[in-house]
């Protein structure tokens, strides 16, 4: 068995392992709902179908990743041949998180084994039924010694961060991130943190507000908010404010119905530890729809608020729920006082007409990624890097990038020997200003 430079055997584990999620999909849905009743159509559309379409893609390329690439050589070393050879870091550390607990497992574990790699894989203990389908189909496909599944909680985290790792991938929230982070300074073990941050909505005078709101909604209460890249609070014109909300009550209601509770589509949250703090975050604030809750089934309504204070603890902190704070702005300014107030986020939406203004917030501000007229949808193109920036997290990956996220890059210079110029040799008497005029020209 050799993963690490045979192509071919990875490639071969990789078919197996699709075959092996295609023929458990039902299982995994299932595993899914179980654990915070996850709609069917979420759990395919954003979890299985994801994951084979990475599958297969990653199986179709593999082979032209793999190769080393020629890159154009330096004059100064001429002659010589120039290439960047990809070799697998070694054995990593991937830590997933529960919001989206199969996808955000395998498609970094995909990519790791297409790289060569060992993985131990750390799948989240607040799914233990996704966890254990994970488990299942990990055993059925790789050789233990090749990739193992690590069940368990904290404890069990903080075992694996207290080892060695050459690589570590860890997606989850800032304060974990900042854990993990420094665990792997310990051994200068490279990581990239897939994290999160307060994602704002910018909704101008000149939007679709029908349109805005609906893809909105879609994009804020699917997986009942708990995306760490969807709209954290909004910011619309003032004078659209009225018709916006509307707009937004009338959307929720539709993709709903007016007994949510009842709804097969709208997904629970997933502790009561989070219960508790998200119920907590609507106290004392002015609820303009929804607002219900009930600890027993861990649910919590699609709930809109007005204009809640910057200090509150729903401004705070990144709300990861089906919360959605409606602030207003009249000028540009008024934008920059809301968003500056908070570290980099993970993402960034802008509806707008406007081009000019869109361009303006794009480049003003620096966050991970984001859609302008709709929302999260930046993720499901896998030619674009997926990943944030500062306190959103370090790192990015996605399509080839995620190939090339687990794989060191070694720099390699062929050097023909057919000529040998001594300009660089020494001595070095009456070569500086010869080497200086090659240089300038260079």
């Amino acid at each position: 068995m050799d993963y690490k430079s045979d192509i071919g055997y990875r490639k071969e584990t990789l078919k197996k392992l699709l075959h092996n999620i295609q023929k458990n999909e039902d299982l995994i849905i299932k595993a899914l709902y179980d654990d915070f009743k996850k709609p069917e159509f979420e759990a395919v559309v954003t979890e299985t179908s994801y994951v084979i379409s990475d599958l297969k893609n990653t199986i179709k390329n593999i082979t032209t990743w793999s190769k080393p690439k020629r890159v154009f050589p330096s004059l100064l070393n001429f002659p010589s041949s120039d290439y960047i050879y990809k070799e697998p870091y070694g054995h990593v550390l991937i830590i997933a998180p529960w919001n989206y607990p199969f996808q955000l497992a395998l498609c970094p574990l995909i990519a790791a084994v297409a790289a060569g790699n060992r993985v131990a894989l750390k799948p989240s203990e607040l799914t233990p039924h996704t966890s254990a389908i994970i488990a299942k189909i990990i055993e059925k496909t790789f050789h233990i010694n090749h990739v193992e599944v690590f069940e368990g909680g904290v404890e069990v985290s903080n075992k694996l961060l207290a080892q060695r790792w050459d690589y570590i991938f860890f997606t989850g929230s800032v304060a974990v991130g900042k854990i993990v982070a420094k665990a792997a300074a310990e051994n200068l073990t490279p990581v990239t943190l897939e994290l999160g941050g307060k994602n704002p909505c910018i909704v101008d005078e000149t939007a679709d507000l029908k349109l805005a709101a609906k893809r909105i909604v879609w994009g804020k209460f699917i997986n009942a908010g708990q995306t760490c890249i969807a709209p954290d609070y909004v910011l619309v014109q003032k004078n659209m404010k009225v018709n916006f909300i509307t707009y937004l009550i009338e959307e929720i209601l539709k993709a709903y119905g007016k007994k949510i509770d009842k709804s097969p589509d709208f997904a629970r949250i997933i502790n009561t530890k989070n219960w508790f703090r998200l119920t907590n975050m609507i106290q004392n604030e002015n609820v303009l729809f929804g607002g219900e809750s009930d600890a027993n089934k861990l649910y919590i309504a699609p709930t809109l608020l007005e204009e809640p204070d910057l200090k509150s603890p729903v401004m705070k902190e990144e709300i990861f729920g089906p919360i959605l704070p409606i602030l207003t702005y009249e000028t540009e300014n008024d934008i920059e006082n809301v968003v500056s107030r908070y570290e980099k986020p993970l993402s960034f939406y802008i509806f707008s007409e406007n081009n000019s203004f869109t361009k303006k917030l794009i480049t003003k501000y620096s966050f991970g990624g984001g859609s302008v007229n709709d929302t999260v949808i930046h993720f499901s193109n896998k030619r674009l890097p997926f990943g944030g920036v500062g306190h959103s997290g370090i790192g990015a990956y996605h399509g080839q990038l995620s190939f090339d996220t687990f794989s060191h890059h070694k720099a390699i210079v062929k050097k023909g020997n057919w000529l040998d110029l001594p300009m660089r040799y020494a001595p070095y008497k009456d070569k500086l200003a010869s080497i200086r005029r090659i240089l300038d020209w260079l």
